[in-house]
């Protein structure tokens, strides 16, 4: 049985750990950090606030996969491949606009969160309180899902194949990696570090994230279409 899954347990974390980098969730979180240290706001309402809003994420991501792998679970076996293909081809497309805005970023279309969400994003972000940072990790988190979530639609739909209780631990799995970075960098501010070091980081880093997601969303759409033909058995 461990050897069955093991397949889909590294596939589910390398996904999950590549998919945690995510330039929204991370961003909102540093503009949230720099408004609450900006009003003089303590340590521990940091962390609190801070804690609280990552809870927001993984709490709303993890019960929109389940929503999803439920309704992937009651289509009807004889459009099961078709419906797996679709969504393969849709990912392997996905992945090839991430490739495409390493090199020329912005041009054309991208997978990004519209404008006017952005900007009622960053208008949320300045409410620094208990109802307002977990109203803006779920929003963040329902506005995000269509724009950038390839990767976790590609991992739902592989789990959905055969969902059972372990494929629900490996849900809460992805989810628990998702959020591990925005965990790390709440800490790391906590604990001393400068906010235009993280700003730096994000910056630098767009290209090869969208380089590493969209060849990671190729791989998956080929692998959802190889399991849909029966190329591949995971179960």
């Amino acid at each position: 049985m461990l050897e069955a899954q093991l397949p889909t347990l590294i596939t589910v974390i390398t996904t999950a750990a590549i998919d945690s980098i995510n330039p929204c969730a991370i961003g909102v979180l540093i503009l949230m950090v720099s408004v609450i240290l900006a009003s003089g706001g303590t340590r521990s309402r940091l962390l609190w606030l801070g804690f609280l809003y990552i809870l927001s994420i993984f709490v709303v991501y993890l019960l929109a996969g389940l929503g999803l792998a439920y309704f992937f679970t009651k289509v009807p076996l004889v459009l099961t491949l078709y419906l797996s293909i679709a969504v393969g081809v849709f990912i392997i497309l996905a992945g090839l606009l991430e490739v495409k805005d390493y090199f020329w970023y912005g041009r054309w279309f991208s997978l990004a969160i519209p404008v006017a969400f952005a900007k009622k994003i960053h208008v949320y972000s300045e409410r620094a309180t208990i109802p307002g940072v977990i109203f803006l990790g779920a929003f963040v988190s329902a506005v995000e899902l269509p724009c950038t979530g390839a990767p976790y639609l590609a991992i739902i739909t592989l789990l959905a194949q055969y969902f059972d209780f372990t494929a629900f631990m490996m849900l809460v799995l992805y989810n628990i990696v998702f959020v591990a970075p925005l965990i790390i960098l709440l800490i790391l501010v906590a604990g001393g570090m400068e906010i235009h070091r993280l700003k730096a980081w994000k910056q630098g880093a767009r290209g090869y994230v969208r380089l590493l997601i969209g060849l990671l969303l190729v791989a998956l759409g080929w692998l959802l279409m190889l399991i849909a033909n029966g190329s591949i058995n995971f179960g």
